[in-house]
């Protein structure tokens, strides 16, 4: 267990950050740089008390992933690649689904650009396989040095 061997570790994750900050933006390419700036400044203002922070977030910002790299210590970009169609078919909130057919917009891989990283530590592709998901935690676990 991560948390066991790093204790002062925080989990962020782009949903449940929108909830504790009240979510009074919206998912347009404005609230969502917002939403970003937000985030960064937390994880630095952690960062800064030395308190591990892993993000889940899907970030459209390559200037912000730049910005952690240059400010936060330890900084690990791991790209979690899921195809499309993968997300498509697993569409749990029914986004994809809505937005392909015009209700909603502002749904990244739809109508807004994903502008792929291009230096992340490590990426990784999520097609759904157990097995492989598996190989990819260790990944992980040996990129921050926690493969015993």
């Amino acid at each position: 267990n991560f948390k066991k061997k790093k204790p002062s570790t925080v989990f962020l994750d782009g949903d449940g950050f929108r909830e504790i900050i009240n979510d009074n933006l919206g998912f347009d390419y404005q609230s969502r740089k917002k939403n970003s700036e937000r985030l960064k400044k937390m994880c630095f203002f952690l960062d800064s008390q030395e308190i591990n922070v892993i993000c889940s977030v899907l970030s459209i910002f390559p200037e912000d992933r730049e910005w952690c790299r240059k400010n936060l210590s330890n900084y690990y970009e791991i790209y979690v690649k899921v195809p499309i169609k993968i997300l498509e078919k697993r569409d749990q909130k029914n986004i994809y689904s809505k937005a392909l057919r015009g209700e909603i917009k502002n749904v990244v891989g739809v109508d807004l650009k994903f502008p792929e990283p291009k230096k992340s530590d490590l990426v990784i592709i999520n097609s759904g396989n157990l097995e492989k998901f598996l190989k990819n935690v260790n990944k992980i676990l040996s990129l921050v040095g926690l493969k015993e």
